[in-house]
């Protein structure tokens, strides 16, 4: 959905008022941000959960995996499960992402499109 250019000039006071009180902040905040998970990236992650999750149940069940009194195998399964998660839900340096071709118009019975709604009919008042 494009801005008004009431609303661009707003952001752009606001950019600026955040690069001046912290740039440092402004440029972390500006450069990174996490893409949505590509297919391939979601599968790896879900065999990777699956992996670990075998890990852990066979080093809790097999005793003579252990060490000692500590059960390495299941906590290197469960750290599997932990990254196949991370995994799934992020992908962090991934490639260009297919875009919208078009933004989708905010559903007016829901709280967040009502909420921009009253947003964009505030600004138009001033």
């Amino acid at each position: 959905m494009a801005l008004s250019e009431h609303e661009q000039r707003l952001l752009e006071q606001i950019e600026r008022a955040l690069y001046a009180e912290d740039p440092k902040f402004a440029s972390t905040v500006r450069g990174g941000r996490l893409r949505k998970p590509t297919r391939r990236r979601r599968l790896q992650g879900v065999a990777l959960f699956v992996v670990g999750l075998v890990l852990l149940v066979v080093g809790v069940a097999v005793p003579q995996l252990w060490l000692g009194s500590f059960p390495v195998l299941s906590v290197v399964g469960f750290l599997m499960m932990l990254g196949g998660a991370v995994l799934t839900v992020t992908s962090v340096g991934s490639g260009a992402q297919a875009q919208e071709a078009k933004p989708a118009e905010p559903d007016k019975n829901r709280f967040t499109g009502r909420m921009e709604e009253r947003f964009r009919r505030r600004f138009e008042q001033e």
